[in-house]
C-alpha cells in the first residue's frame, strides 16, 4: 500500500546558481492554474490507483512559500480534498524570508506540522555568491516567526564544499547553525549539474572549488559536531533528535512506494516508476484534456527492484536487512550480491553487524557514490 505522497511547486523568485530541479520564475506564471493542474491529477490518480491512507507528505520545489497566503490556501485545500491524509508528518520546503505571519497560519490551519527551509549557509558573502537571496539574519528571523507559530518540527538544510568556503567559514556555519537547536539538520556536498551556473563557470575553470581533502574534512566536521550536539546521523547527509527523523525520506531509503504530483514528479507505484512531463504546458495540457501528465513509466525488474534496495538502503547508517531483504525478494544479499560485498568488505568500505545489517563505514560514506555503484548487477557482479 502506498503511503507517502510528493508534490512538485516548480516556482521560484530567485534561481540558485547550484539548481538543476524542475523549477521557473514566478512572475507572470499561471500559478492559479498550476494548482487547479494538480488537483486534477490527484484526483485521477487516486481514482485509478487508490490508497487507504497516507501517512507523510511532502510538498517540494522549487519554493512552495513563493506562493502567496491565497495561493498556498487553494493548494493546501486541494490536498485535504483529495488525498486520504489524517494527521501524519506533512512537510513544507520554505525559504527564509518568505514565510509571513499570514503564510505560516494558512499552514498551519491544513496541518502542516513540519518545515524544512533551505538555508544552505549562514555566510552572507557565500549566499550571494550562490544565488540566494536570504541572509543569515532572515533564518533567525523565520525560525523565530515560525515557532512562535506553533511549529516545533523544523529542519534546516546545508550545503558545503561551495566555491572559495574554507573549513572555517563551514565550522561557524555549523555554529550558527547549532545555536537555533533545531531538532533536524540535513548536509550535503555541492554537486555541479549540468544546465546550472555553475556547470558553466566549471566549464570555464572560473569556478574556485575546495580540494577534495577539504569537502572530506567538512563532511568530517559535520559528523563530528552534530554529535556533539546530541543529534543522531541516520542517513549520510541527515541528523535528528531521536523521533523526528524524516519518516518521508526513510521512505525513499526504504524503498518503498509514492505518489509524484506536479510538474517533473516521480512516482513510484505498483512497482512502476514514473515521471511527469517537466514543463508547465506539457504538464498542465494532458491534465486538462482528462489524461495523466507521464513521460515515461519503466516497471522494474525484480533485478532492478534488488538493486535498489541495496542502494538506497546503504544510504541509512543502520544499512541493510539481511532479513528484511529475505523476506522481501526471496534470496539472501550475501549470495545475490558475493562478488560486490566481499570487494567493499576488502576495500573497508562495507561492514557486516550480527550477521544481520550491511552498512558503510566512515570511509565508505566519504566514498557512497562507488558503493552503490558496485550493487548494480552487471555480469561481471553476478
Amino acid at each position: 500500500m502506498i503511503r507517502s505522497a510528493y508534490i512538485h511547486i516548480p516556482f521560484c523568485q530567485q534561481i540558485c546558481h547550484y539548481c538543476d530541479f524542475n523549477k521557473v520564475f514566478l512572475k507572470n506564471q499561471p500559478v492559479d492554474d498550476y494548482i487547479r493542474a494538480l488537483a486534477d491529477e490527484m484526483k485521477m490518480t487516486m481514482e485509478q490507483a487508490p490508497s487507504d491512507q497516507l501517512d507523510t507528505i511532502f510538498v517540494g520545489g522549487g519554493t512552495p512559500t513563493a506562493l502567496n497566503a491565497a495561493q498556498l490556501d487553494k493548494l493546501c485545500q486541494a490536498i485535504r480534498d483529495y488525498l486520504p491524509f489524517a494527521n501524519g508528518e506533512f512537510t513544507f520546503e520554505a525559504n527564509p524570508g518568505d514565510l509571513t505571519a499570514e503564510k505560516l497560519r494558512v499552514l498551519r490551519s491544513y496541518g502542516v506540522n513540519r518545515l524544512s527551509l533551505g538555508v544552505q549557509s549562514f555566510n552572507d558573502e557565500l549566499l550571494r555568491a550562490i544565488g540566494r537571496t536570504h541572509s543569515s539574519s532572515d533564518v533567525f528571523a523565520t525560525i523565530e516567526d515560525a515557532r512562535a507559530s506553533g511549529f516545533d518540527n523544523i529542519s534546516i538544510d546545508l550545503i558545503y564544499a561551495l566555491p572559495n568556503q574554507t573549513l572555517a567559514d563551514f565550522r561557524d556555519t555549523l555554529k550558527q547553525a547549532l545555536s537555533l537547536q533545531l531538532p533536524h539538520y540535513s548536509g550535503y556536498s555541492l554537486i555541479i549539474e549540468p544546465k546550472t551556473v555553475f556547470y558553466n563557470l566549471m566549464r570555464k575553470d572560473a569556478l574556485p572549488l575546495p580540494k577534495v581533502e577539504t569537502e572530506a574534512a567538512m563532511y568530517e566536521l559535520l559528523e563530528e559536531e552534530m554529535a556533539a550536539s546530541g543529534l543522531q546521523q541516520y542517513e549520510i547527509s541527515n541528523f535528528a533528535r531521536p523521533g523526528f527523523e524524516s519518516l518521508h525520506n526513510l521512505v525513499y531509503w526504504n524503498n518503498e512506494q509514492y505518489y509524484g504530483f506536479g510538474a517533473g514528479a516521480h512516482a513510484y507505484i505498483n512497482g512502476v516508476r514514473r515521471s511527469n512531463h517537466g514543463p508547465l504546458k506539457k504538464y498542465m495540457t494532458p491534465i486538462q484534456e482528462g489524461q495523466l501528465p507521464l513521460l515515461h513509466e519503466s516497471k522494474l525488474t525484480e533485478k532492478e527492484k534488488m538493486e535498489e534496495e541495496m542502494f538506497l538502503g546503504l544510504r541509512k547508517i543502520a544499512g541493510v536487512s539481511v532479513s528484511h531483504f529475505e523476506n522481501k525478494f526471496g534470496i539472501s544479499p550475501f549470495s545475490l550480491f558475493k562478488k560486490p560485498i566481499e570487494e567493499m568488505i576488502g576495500r573497508e568500505l562495507l561492514v557486516v553487524e550480527d550477521n544481520e545489517f550491511l552498512r558503510l563505514t566512515a570511509q565508505g560514506k566519504l566514498l557512497g557514490n562507488e558503493v552503490f555503484q558496485a550493487f548494480l548487477l552487471t555480469e561481471e557482479n553476478e
